[in-house]
């Protein structure tokens, strides 16, 4: 692979689920290594449209949408809907959980989904509409921790790839990361009660992890956690997770965009620990492939960060051997 092809593996870009013709010809000029599929509209999701995305793409293309159940779903006008996590914890048991994520999981599959940004492992009493309220499932960490760890093992049962999110958790973040940068507990209240989720993650098995855009005191010094390198080794060291970690949305939130130019987040991001770089936005892909492309031939982003990252990737697509 050419030093852009590696990076272009590295990216995962929103696309237009309405307009299937548009997101082929992404991923044939641009071959990067994911796409995702935000919004309600279901045309890539009908009548096997994706396999002529994955035909355009050579390495397989990841396609992951954030189907968490209630007000986060992408596919219940196609297959019905599904309880939101809050309503699954109180009302099942974490065998009953499993079984449905597993459900859920063989509908995404069979439509050509191959990850899932879910389940939301942010520990919470909000109100049910508030940011995170109830997507998570629940407020006592422990019991959440069986109910998460019950809707990821069924995803994996069904061949699709959970991703735990928002690390190191936004059920107590003083906002919404939509709107500008918040700011969490310090991490050694997140220690005790939303970073439970995230303990002994091995048992969860080959799981992917989203990053948050939060500021953490005694840890990330008001950089967002997205950008921020002590937020990677954090769970890299202390929690000893050693998958694919990818970035909240980088294109859409103005946690970031208030801040950086979107070429630049991705940069950072990528320098600071992240494998793989999210914008739901779309566009931008030759210019933000461009500035990593720079990045790499002068050494501000170290190759060997480029081939951990890419290996994580590939090795999470089953892309390589």
């Amino acid at each position: 692979m050419s030093p852009r092809q590696r990076l272009a593996q590295l990216v995962v870009v929103g696309v237009n689920a309405g307009d299937p013709q548009a997101a082929v010809k992404l991923v044939r000029d641009q071959q990067i290594g994911g796409i995702f599929l935000g919004g309600n509209e279901t045309a890539l999701l009908r009548n096997r449209a994706l396999d002529e995305v994955q035909r355009a793409a050579k390495v397989p293309v990841s396609v992951a949408i954030d189907e968490e159940g209630g007000r986060v779903q992408r596919i219940d006008a196609l297959d019905g809907d599904m309880p939101s996590a809050r309503k699954m914890a109180s009302t099942l048991t974490p065998a009953q959980v499993r079984a449905k994520a597993a459900e859920r999981g063989r509908q995404m599959l069979a439509r050509g989904v191959t990850v899932d940004y879910a389940p939301d492992a942010d520990i919470t009493d909000q109100p049910d509409r508030d940011i995170v309220g109830d997507r998570s499932f629940g407020a006592n960490p422990e019991v959440a921790r069986k109910h998460i760890l019950a809707f990821a093992q069924g995803l994996r049962d069904a061949g699709v790839q959970p991703v735990l999110k928002h690390f190191p958790g936004h059920g107590h973040a003083s906002g919404d990361s939509h709107k500008g940068l918040v700011r969490t507990p310090p991490l050694a209240s997140l220690r005790k009660v939303d970073l439970v989720p995230y303990r002994d993650i091995g048992e969860y098995g080959e799981v992917g992890v989203m990053v948050g855009h939060l500021d953490v005191p005694d840890l990330t010094g008001g950089t967002p956690s997205t950008l921020s390198a002590a937020a990677y080794r954090l769970l890299r060291k202390d929690y000893a997770f050693d998958g694919p970690v990818i970035t909240d949305d980088l294109g859409a939130m103005k946690a970031i965009t208030s801040q950086y130019p979107l070429q630049t987040a991705v940069l950072k991001a990528l320098q600071a620990g992240a494998d793989q770089a999210l914008w739901s936005s779309g566009g931008n892909v030759g210019t933000v492939l461009s500035t990593l492309e720079q990045a790499l031939a002068s050494g501000d982003l170290p190759a060997a960060r480029v081939d951990e990252a890419l290996t994580r990737v590939l090795t999470a697509k089953r892309a390589c051997g």
